[in-house]
């Protein structure tokens, strides 16, 4: 064994006691005294943090985001997959199905009826907090776009970045992985489907609407949005012609899988127009204001075919595109960032999310670093024993996919503490951890990137290595 795997053996276990720390935490209380209230988390919701800060300077990750709660519960898919938490993945999936669900009932007209919880709010955090008539808007598909909750179950009463389109088709493809690897009992199976027919509905009636990116931060028609969409919906698809072969029976399909299928199709042509030839990348937005962005090489582009999993030949890890937009981002950091400076040859470059970042230490990213390692994973699984272009000789080139996404986690181990905590970032000059810490994304992409790699090193026909 190498040092790499000797790593993950020891990081893997200490990242699934972290990671479940945020799931269902009911031994914690959030106190919020500038807004006048107490949160008490709820069986079934995901905490980005578990950390009770308060811009102390740590950020309050104390919320269930829709973005982060998918990507968690499909890690523990992973878990449930290989035994290593078994039932007990099973039971924390179907806590966050039900709390999932339960927010379909949120409407932000009863908080207007009843005001008096605005006379909690202190005098200076009135301007965090949203007006009337922005909650009263929350009802029906509007909470499906609010971004976060409150892990009680409640809306969040602060002002933020909303709306954002990313989390039902997120969670739509969460739950569609776990039909295809889990059967459920009766209750549960019922609850799933409900779920996923509504995330996909939402999806189908508003991904050509401008929603905030991932970061939440601008407004306009994004990259990763619309490519996790139309897999969404293409997956969805299939489920509603009854294809996956575990889990309840789909609802009839009434066309709606027709339907799905051809506003996926559309998706993607728009997909095809991010691209920028002069540039050699995906851009990963388009504004609603018109302005060009200054953050069009992004991440997230990679992240979107991490997250999304398709099996087509363009937006997903076999697209020579999004190749060439993973080679761009790494040369960004890698001049970027200090620590990648004189960095050993068996090392990639740590990864952040664009260039000019100025979140906390604006630095790397732990679940940038791991995505970029799991894209090269999914890579050599994609393109098997052939290249890129489906010549012989890509035994070679599966090998050099899989030695990329080693020098890739080979970063991430270089600046994760021995005590083996993954904050949110590590600083971009001296490594050391910045943000929130134990963040629940940054143990997930940990677990899902060694996964991929497990998977990819498997030999073909191993049950490790599907089809």
């Amino acid at each position: 064994m190498s040092a790499l795997d000797d790593w993950i053996a020891v990081q893997r276990p200490h990242a699934i006691a972290s990671m479940r720390a945020s799931i269902s935490p009911l031994g914690l209380v959030k106190r919020r005294p500038g807004f006048g209230h107490e949160i008490h988390p709820r069986r079934g919701a995901i905490i980005a943090s578990p950390v009770l800060a308060a811009y102390d300077p740590e950020p309050d990750y104390f919320f269930h985001w829709y973005r982060d709660g998918a990507i968690v519960a499909d890690a523990l898919r992973l878990l449930h997959e290989d035994g290593s938490l078994g039932a007990t993945a099973l039971a924390d999936f179907g806590d966050f199905v039900r709390f999932s669900l339960s927010l379909r009932s949120l409407d932000g007209r009863e908080l207007v009826a009843q005001p008096q919880w605005r006379g909690r709010v202190r005098p200076d955090f009135e301007r965090y907090v949203r007006d009337a008539a922005e909650l009263a808007a929350v009802h029906g598909d509007a909470v499906a776009a609010e971004t976060r909750v409150n892990p009680d179950g409640s809306l969040d009463i602060s002002r933020w970045s909303r709306p954002q389109h990313d989390g039902p088709p997120l969670r739509a493809l969460t739950l569609l992985r776990w039909l295809r690897s889990a059967t459920f009992e009766p209750a549960l199976a019922d609850d799933v489907a409900q779920l996923l027919a509504g995330d996909l509905e939402f999806t189908r009636k508003h991904w050509r609407e401008a929603c905030h990116d991932i970061w939440e931060e601008e407004l306009g028609l994004h990259y990763y949005t619309l490519c996790v969409s139309a897999t969404a919906l293409d997956q969805g698809a299939d489920w509603l012609s009854g294809r996956p072969p575990h889990g309840p029976p789909p609802p009839p399909a009434g066309g709606l899988d027709a339907a799905y299928r051809a506003e996926a199709a559309t998706i993607r042509r728009q997909l095809d127009g991010y691209w920028l030839a002069d540039a050699g990348h995906y851009r990963s937005r388009f504004l609603a204001s018109g302005e060009r962005s200054t953050k069009e090489l992004d991440i997230a582009v990679i992240l979107a075919a991490v997250h999304g999993r398709n099996d087509e030949a363009t937006h997903s890890v076999r697209d020579p595109r999004m190749h060439a937009t993973l080679d761009r981002l790494a040369a960004l950091f890698d001049a970027a960032y200090p620590i990648n400076r004189h960095r050993p040859a068996n090392r990639g470059p740590a990864m952040g999310r664009y260039a000019g970042d100025v979140y906390y230490a604006g630095g790397a990213y732990f679940f940038s670093t791991f995505g970029a390692a799991e894209f090269c994973y999914l890579a050599a699984r994609r393109i098997g024993d052939q290249g890129h272009d489906g010549t012989p000789g890509g035994g070679a080139a599966r090998d050099a996919w899989i030695a990329r996404g080693d020098a890739f986690l080979e970063a991430a181990r270089a600046y994760t503490p021995a005590s083996g905590d993954l904050a949110e970032q590590f600083d971009q000059r001296t490594g050391e951890p910045a943000s929130a810490r134990h963040l629940a994304w940054s143990y997930a992409a940990f677990i899902s990137s060694v996964a991929a790699r497990q998977a990819a090193r498997a030999p073909a026909g191993d049950a490790r290595n599907p089809a």
